[in-house]
């Protein structure tokens, strides 16, 4: 099987010969475990079934100065300390109006460019576009987090309206992405917090399940496969994203939820990846561990397929090379049918 058919498999709660999986990492982890291996190029050797053709705004940041960029928002982010993301520095919206602002037009030639150039360049592995910032942390970064989650009281008209936009150029930007020879498109939004929704479940019904009905609909209209991140514990809302046409949440974070009973109870309704956690096990653990513990998400989860195996984020800094080494070696050397 190739990676491709073994995702697909997967997410169609089939058996599959092996796990599929996918690891990623931080900057910092990634030089760390070059550096164990000795091998700049160590990634592309993983054996990863993802290609991610695509991740939203890639190539539209402006330098500004040493760790500071902007995005095509405008939006100016501070990567002295968090350098893979960074801290939001200004505020784009500072009033509850949209008056005189307009969301970025989409790069139509340069992402059917680079789409076609990449897609081609992939035919083995399951191909992802990916939307960061798609519609909640979009508009915080604009509005900021605080003033964004007391709009939503103060000023609901505001919020919809801003959202609409939002979702508007989404749309546009789903609709480039659909004319290629992808597989998924993946959506990022953090939601939650570790104990629950960030807004609650009453304000996410109200201004983001709408949004993402749309959005996930016409995706599934294309005969593609839909994935979102959303950090935090958010399987409150696990039913509704069954209903609006989910098929894959990803992180799958053990630390906010039992991943075992989870995978149960929604399988053949929604199909995780992650699970393996970099909060506890992979910075904490001996590599013996990690080692146990990635065999055992393999067994119980993979059983029946509707998971695909990683790290519940990009792997931090603070795990030691040796862990994240010891869990590659398990996901690289599982035997068909064992």
């Amino acid at each position: 099987m190739t990676p491709r058919e073994r995702i697909i498999q997967a997410i169609q709660f089939q058996q599959t010969d092996i796990v599929p999986y996918h690891v990623t990492f931080t900057k910092d982890a990634r030089r760390k475990l070059a550096e164990y291996y000795g091998d700049p190029d160590f990634e592309s050797k993983i054996g990863n079934h993802i290609a991610y053709l695509y991740r939203g705004g890639e190539g539209v940041w402006t330098d500004l100065q040493p760790g500071y960029v902007q995005d095509a928002w405008g939006v100016v982010w501070n990567r002295t300390v968090d350098k893979d993301i960074g801290c939001v520095e200004n505020r784009i919206l500072p009033e509850a109006s949209l008056k005189g602002w307009q969301p970025p037009s989409v790069d139509a030639e340069r992402l059917n460019g680079i789409l076609r150039e990449r897609a081609a360049a992939e035919p083995d592995r399951f191909r992802v576009v990916s939307l960061g910032f798609s519609l909640f942390e979009r508009a915080w970064t604009l509005r900021g987090m605080e003033q964004l989650l007391m709009d939503m009281i103060e000023s609901p008209g505001f919020v919809h309206e801003l959202f609409d936009r939002i979702t508007q150029y989404n749309l546009g930007f789903i609709d480039i992405a659909l004319r290629h020879d992808i597989d998924c498109l993946r959506f990022g939004d953090d939601w939650g917090s570790q104990a629950g929704l960030i807004m609650g479940p009453r304000l996410w019904r109200e201004f983001i399940k709408p949004r993402i009905a749309r959005m996930y609909a016409r995706v599934r209209s294309a005969r593609k496969y839909v994935m979102i991140h959303s950090c935090g514990k958010v399987q409150e809302v696990f039913p509704d994203l069954v209903e609006v046409g989910l098929n894959v949440f990803n992180p799958f974070q053990p630390e906010v939820m039992d991943v075992f009973e989870t995978k149960k109870r929604y399988y053949g309704k929604l199909s995780f990846f992650g699970g393996i956690s970099v909060q506890r096990l992979l910075p904490l653990g001996t590599p013996d561990e990690v080692r146990r513990e990635t065999r055992r998400l393999l067994q119980i989860l993979g059983e029946g397929g509707g998971y695909i195996a990683s790290p519940s984020h990009d792997i931090p800094s603070d795990v030691p090379a040796e862990n994240m080494a010891a869990m590659i070696e398990v996901l690289q050397n599982q035997k068909p049918g064992a």
